[in-house]
């Protein structure tokens, strides 16, 4: 009988134990049950920093394609310069070596001149078109800066809040919400550019 009291007491003691387990286990899950949150904070940040990701390379497509736009531009101009001056460079040739009074060489001239008045007239057109694809890239290159920015930001913050799981400091996933509240700031900014 006393090794059955023996063993009855040993099972009491060890469904104390375990309650106390249980307890100290639901405790511990009830102290941590906040990490949830930290967890769903990072897909959250990181679902966000996936669009100002894209945002981000989206600019930078932009300044990249309004670049060359521009450039082409610039070269279309610089065509037309090129002939503008090889028909005024023409012009002294024309007067010095013909007869001034044929119809033809009248007719060459009033040409050369009424194509340099259209060279210049359409000089000015490709500048103001170049000058608005500077404009476009500029403007892309300030909003993809914010953007990448942003994607900076945002990556430091998960990494924080990962780093907060991993240790359970709270304070650490605040940091990393504050982080993220900055990061959509910058793009908010971006947008509004």
């Amino acid at each position: 009988m006393n090794d059955l009291q023996k063993e009855i007491n040993e099972l009491k003691q060890f469904m104390v134990d375990l309650k106390a387990d249980r307890a100290a286990t639901k405790a511990k899950e009830k102290a941590e049950a906040w990490t949830k949150y930290v967890s769903l904070t990072v897909v959250v940040i990181a679902v966000i920093a996936a669009v100002a990701s894209q945002y981000s390379g989206k600019y930078s497509s932009q300044v990249q394609i309004n670049q060359i736009k521009a450039s082409d531009q610039w070269n279309f101009y610089e065509s037309k310069s090129i002939k503008q001056h090889l028909d005024e460079a023409a012009l002294p040739e024309l007067l010095a070596n013909t007869n001034a009074a044929n119809p033809a060489v009248i007719k060459a001239i009033k040409k050369l001149s009424e194509e340099s008045t259209r060279f210049d007239k359409e000089k000015a057109d490709i500048k103001t078109t170049a000058e608005s694809f500077e404009k476009k890239r500029d403007l892309a290159g300030q909003r993809g800066g914010r953007m990448g920015l942003a994607v900076t930001i945002f990556s430091v913050a998960i990494a924080t809040a990962s780093i907060c799981t991993v240790t359970k400091k709270k304070p650490l996933w605040f940091a990393a919400m504050a982080m993220a509240v900055c990061a959509i700031y910058e793009m908010v900014m971006s947008w509004l550019t």
